[in-house]
């Protein structure tokens, strides 16, 4: 058995035939910053996020991007699995947010394998409905949630034990779907409010509580 599928979410439901027809698929290792696939590019196969995280992210004629969803293990990407189903190319960008480790399944054997293996099957397409609802959840957080309702649950989010924040004004602009300067702007009150102290290229968060009553109230 090849070592990346022992390792995978695929391990325990995949029957011997389709563990033999995976058998020459091999993984690679990409440093962070590698961009996976442009808005263009045909769609070359089925990725296995093994370790890492990738970015999904779509851009607007302005040039503003939004993140539509993180792919970690045990995830899959939308973007691909319309693009093998449906003949599409690639609508989006993703960009290895960490190193990460990727088996790429070849479009024709992911074909063969939706058609023979049923377990292959129910991973595909249970992964996908989910991935699916997560994006109608972003859809709807942009188009009927407040940006600083968006942005105080953003920054509870990315927080680590230290109560800091590592993020740029314009990621947190990226993953909450507004530009920048809305970003900056509302950052300033949080700060003026104690709810956290900015710096540069981070931010600690003051208020926990205050912040986190903030983000519920939509």
């Amino acid at each position: 058995m090849s070592d990346w599928i022992a390792r995978s979410t695929l391990s325990e439901m995949l029957d011997s035939e389709a563990r033999a027809l995976l058998q020459g698929v091999h993984a690679g290792h990409f440093p962070r910053d590698s961009i996976l696939f442009h808005p263009g590019d045909a769609v070359r196969g089925f990725a296995i996020v093994l370790s890492g995280r990738v970015g999904v992210y779509l851009t607007g004629p302005g040039g503003r991007d939004i993140l539509l969803y993180d792919i970690t293990p045990g995830q899959t990407c939308v973007q691909s699995t319309l693009g093998i189903l449906g003949d599409e190319d690639y609508s989006a960008e993703a960009i290895c947010e960490t190193d990460c480790e990727l088996a790429l399944i070849p479009r024709d054997l992911f074909q063969r394998l939706l058609a023979r293996s049923p377990a292959f099957r129910n991973f595909v397409f249970g992964a996908f409905a989910k991935r699916f609802q997560n994006m109608m959840h972003l859809l709807e957080q942009v188009a009927f949630v407040r940006v600083e309702n968006r942005l105080a649950r953003a920054l509870l989010a990315r927080v680590d034990d230290s109560g800091t924040v590592h993020a740029t004004h314009q990621e947190l602009a990226t993953q909450v779907g507004t530009a920048r300067e809305v970003v900056s702007r509302r950052l300033d009150t949080f700060a003026k409010r104690g709810l956290l102290r900015l710096e540069r290229g981070s931010l600690e968060i003051t208020d926990a509580a205050g912040l986190r009553e903030f983000s519920e109230n939509s």
